[in-house]
């Protein structure tokens, strides 16, 4: 390790094993018939990057100069790495990762698939900042169904805060709690994303909107998130209750929240009923 925290053997066996993982076709470019080892070659990851071949070789056998936050982040978008990756990346260099431009917004299949085969619980998808992004059958009963709501209009933090001061919603101590909560986890991605537009926007409407989100907000609280208990007097369904999960999903920083019946209990019953009736 140098005095500049840069690991050059580290970031040199990173940087082959990376190489070594990518198919040509993966990053557009032809496999060709005379490639002797797997993955992709030097020059083509430097052709990538937009860097000096040689550069890159000296960096892959540990004894090039300390990268810039610049070439990192060139490297990491040729060898398509990840979040976790990225970060890693940096690190082994003796950097700072660079902030990332936004929460993730991109729904995985794999997780509509789940939501779908989830057909007595409802479940819904949301971003860092609580933007609902996909959502099963038995979840629109209530949250909507969104799919002719424009972007704006589908926040979680938005809806909560646009309650009125009288609502019993603000009686309710478990629900103040995960209020509280999220505000928290809210401010954390305000924290990881300074550059997106969108949560600056939402954080400096409430402010100006909400005198309660205001004091939730200069409080600075940072909460481990924990599931709640909650009692909803559904207008079609009658009262409900149920375990609110807030499931994260590490890889997009997304959470799907998913509503938890207790075996058994009336509110499961209801749930089973919603599910026949779409499948009928």
């Amino acid at each position: 390790m140098t005095s500049s925290g840069l690991r050059r053997d580290e970031l040199a066996s990173f940087l082959r094993a990376r190489r070594a993982r990518l198919r040509p076709a993966v990053v557009g470019l032809p496999e060709g018939e005379r490639r002797r080892t797997p993955g992709l070659r030097r020059q083509e990851v430097a052709q990538l990057a937009g860097m000096s071949i040689d550069y890159y070789i000296r960096l892959e056998q540990g004894r090039g100069p300390h990268p810039s936050r610049q070439v990192l982040a060139a490297m990491a978008r040729a060898l398509l790495l990840t979040r976790d990756e990225r970060e890693y990346l940096f690190r082994i260099a003796g950097e700072n990762p660079l902030p990332i431009g936004g929460p993730s917004r991109e729904v995985a299949p794999g997780l509509r698939h789940l939501m779908d085969a989830m057909t007595e619980t409802p479940a819904y998808l949301v971003d860092a900042a609580y933007q609902v992004l996909a959502w099963n059958r038995l979840a629109t009963h209530f949250v909507g169904d969104l799919t002719d709501v424009p972007d704006a209009d589908r926040n979680m933090i938005r809806w909560t805060f646009g309650r009125p001061a009288t609502d019993g919603h603000w009686t309710d101590a478990e629900i103040i709690r995960f209020v509280r909560n999220t505000v928290a986890d809210l401010r954390a991605a305000y924290g990881r994303y300074p550059a997106d537009p969108a949560i600056r926007e939402l954080v400096t409407e409430l402010l100006g909107t909400s005198p309660r989100f205001a004091r939730l907000w200069a409080e600075h609280d940072v909460e481990e998130r924990r599931p709640i208990v909650k009692r909803v007097p559904h207008p079609e369904l009658g009262p409900l209750e149920f375990e609110c999960r807030v499931l994260h999903v590490p890889e997009t920083d997304q959470r799907m929240i998913v509503y938890v019946p207790e075996p058994g209990s009336p509110t499961q019953a209801v749930f089973r009923r919603l599910a026949q009736r779409v499948r009928s």
